[in-house]
């Protein structure tokens, strides 16, 4: 077969000295293959620095491992071919001659659409043909402050949210009825367990192959596209998992690709992760940089998403992280060194490349400072999970109320760090699977205890400070573990206890959404008032979350046992009128209906809790209320204004602490 090859340009030669200084950010539009729509021809571009010979195969060539050899560019390791042999739609892989002498077929690491397992090939695609229609979202981003607005994520898993009777996944488009269903619910962001591609279904994506190729089980990557801007089109943000800390180690991936540690380290102690039976990346290796912050820059830019969630960021933090034997860094710590320098630089990069985008840590231990900005000495991270308040929370819920007095610190202890990051709180798929049981199951009692445990659960975890993330199928109580080989347990939702379950947490989202309490003051001690924290006897909290403006303020009574409290006394903040807004218990949910439903609550000129003044409520059993005040404005203000101008220095007023320190200064 005669190829008519064309030499390589002085472009692709600038292009790869930044690849290889580590400086390229947009590599993905000149590494792998890239249609000239000109002339017809297609340059294919791969890495590999220690190879021997490189070769293009595919359909066109009838898989020959030798009829189309490839350039090594001016012997920078970057090998080039143009032909004008293959088209769009045909599989191709890399003939990789390593070091070692062993040829190895290649998946191409920067393909953007690849074969559906089993099958491993990459196949030649036109991004370029989608035209987007999301102008109006990507103007109302511009000025957005993410801890000041509401953020309600709904994780999924594409492949397990819904599956056809054939036991066939839904394809993006199908998908659409997912976003339907999310808008009504109340979320504001999907996030999507990993859709890079991946050959084993049970790694759930995590462990991928094709990290610039959304996954062919759901469809093409312009069909993917379409999905994001319907999203957009119904203002819901699309937040997607990657896991940049390793990689699987299958035959055509990016294992050993050329004989050789290419992507992994060297050093085989800190190359291997042992635990996931994977490898890492090196991330002090400059072509590992360019091709990790190229990738997520692909996927905001090209796929117009909001935001990513870097997945184990913890593994890549720490030499010693699940890998058995390990060696110190050059001072003698356990830090690596190189992965911080990466994270630092990854985050900084996709700030100032990308429009206002979320960048998420899964960081399971203390380190510190994970969120802000790296000039500040943080990570760089917009948000952490808080695993810390997701695992004390389940541990306090999953007990017998009786025995949770003697454990009231873990439902409260959160609130003396909640602001020493800008969390999310993560109740994910990592906490329903592998014999963890559904969120449903973890909790005690017989059924009704079970449903008002978990209802008791989401209020508590709306109230308290932090964005919000909840899978799939919690949000109506899945009473089986998650099965990412079968959909959710759609069926249950013709059962009452289920049916008011999903009816709740439709509610409670909107009534997140709608209260600015809720969640404009996210970051802050300003935002939030631990009214009681200390009834560990009844197992009761008080607590109040505010909003910029001091009408903006909701009360929350959270009981924790199933016993009711009439003429149960809270502080509150002012003199007026007060009303239940929302209540866990209300029959309409499946609860007992110990509601208040319509009544007044008068406030007494008391001081109790610390406050002014205290009102009178009921609280109902392994339940929630949820209270606001109907008060005077103008008499707040006035309040307000009165405290913030009584600055006291000495016992001075401000008038006189001025003077004083204006006769300090002299």
């Amino acid at each position: 077969m005669k190829q008519k090859m064309i030499t390589c340009d002085k472009t692709l030669v600038n292009n790869i000295e930044k690849f290889k200084s580590g400086e390229s950010y947009n590599s993905y539009k000149f590494m792998g293959c890239h249609m000239n729509k000109e002339n017809g021809a297609i340059s294919f571009t791969v890495w590999a620095p220690n190879a021997k010979e490189v070769y293009l195969v595919g359909d066109f060539n009838n898989w020959d491992k030798n009829s189309h050899p490839m350039m090594n560019v001016e012997n920078s390791g970057v090998w080039n071919i143009v032909t004008s042999d293959i088209q769009e739609g045909d599989s191709y892989k890399y003939n990789v001659v390593g070091c070692d002498g062993l040829s190895r077929l290649k998946s191409d690491p920067y393909a953007f659409f690849s074969e559906i397992r089993p099958n491993t090939a990459s196949i030649v695609y036109d991004l370029d043909k989608y035209q987007w229609k999301d102008e109006k979202w990507q103007i109302k981003k511009e000025n957005i402050i993410h801890n000041q607005i509401p953020m309600n994520i709904y994780e999924v898993h594409l492949g397990s949210w819904k599956r056809k009777w054939d036991g066939e996944f839904f394809s993006y488009e199908e998908l659409y009825e997912m976003i339907d269903y999310v808008k009504d619910m109340g979320y504001t962001h999907i996030e999507i367990l990993p859709i890079t591609e991946h050959p084993l279904d049970q790694s759930w994506g995590y462990q991928t192959v094709g990290y610039y190729s959304s996954s062919s089980r759901y469809g093409k990557p312009n069909e993917f596209k379409a999905f994001v801007d319907k999203c957009h089109e119904n203002d819901i943000g699309i937040i997607i998992d990657f896991a940049y800390s390793h990689f699987c180690k299958d035959d055509h991936g990016l294992y050993k690709f050329d004989g050789s540690p290419q992507f992994e380290y060297q050093d085989s102690l800190k190359a291997e992760n042992i635990g996931w039976g994977t490898a890492h990346f090196d991330l002090g290796k400059p072509e590992v940089n360019s091709f990790l912050i190229s990738n997520a820059l692909y996927w905001f830019n090209e796929f117009h998403i909001d935001g990513i969630r870097v997945d184990a960021v913890s593994s890549m933090l720490y030499l010693d992280y699940d890998i058995g034997e390990w060696r110190p860094n050059k001072y003698g710590g356990r830090e690596n060194l190189e992965a911080i320098d990466f994270i630092k630089k990854f985050n900084e990069h996709i700030y100032k490349y990308t429009q206002n985008p979320l960048i998420v840590a899964e960081e399971s231990t203390a380190w510190p400072m994970v969120t802000g900005p790296t000039y500040k000495g943080a990570l760089g991270f917009t948000y952490k999970w808080n695993m810390g308040w997701m695992n004390d929370t389940l541990r306090y819920m999953e007990m017998d109320p009786v025995y949770k007095k003697y454990h009231h610190e873990l439902i409260t202890f959160s609130f003396m760090y909640a602001f020493s990051e800008n969390f999310i709180l993560p109740l994910s798929h990592d906490e329903v699977v592998h014999g963890k049981k559904s969120l449903l199951d973890k909790m005690p009692g017989d059924p009704w205890q079970k449903f008002a445990n978990l209802r008791t659960l989401y209020a508590y975890y709306m109230i308290h400070p932090g964005k919000k993330l909840l899978f799939m199928g919690s949000e109506f109580g899945q009473g089986l573990e998650w099965r990412y080989a079968y959909g959710l347990e759609w069926e249950l939702l013709e059962v009452e206890p289920n049916k008011a379950m999903k009816n709740y947490v439709k509610d409670l989202n909107h009534l997140y959404k709608n209260e600015k309490a809720l969640y404009e003051v996210d970051n802050s001690y300003d935002g939030f008032d631990f009214i009681d924290p200390h009834n560990n006897e009844q197992s009761v909290v008080v607590l109040m979350r505010k909003g910029k403006k001091a009408e903006d303020f909701i009360i929350a009574v959270i009981n924790f046992t199933p016993v009711v409290h009439y003429d149960y006394k809270i502080g509150v903040p002012y003199n007026g009128v007060y009303e239940e807004v929302f209540n866990t218990d209300d029959k309409s949910y499946g609860g007992s209906g110990q509601t208040m439903s319509g009544s007044q609550l008068f406030s007494h000129k008391e001081k109790w809790h610390n406050k002014d003044y205290h009102i009178k409520i009921k609280v109902p059993p392994l339940g929630v209320t949820f209270i606001k005040g109907k008060i005077d404005i103008e008499k707040i203000n006035k309040i307000e204004i009165e405290k913030t101008e009584k600055i006291f220095i000495g016992g001075k007023s401000k008038k006189d602490s001025v003077e004083l320190i204006r006769k300090q200064q002299l």
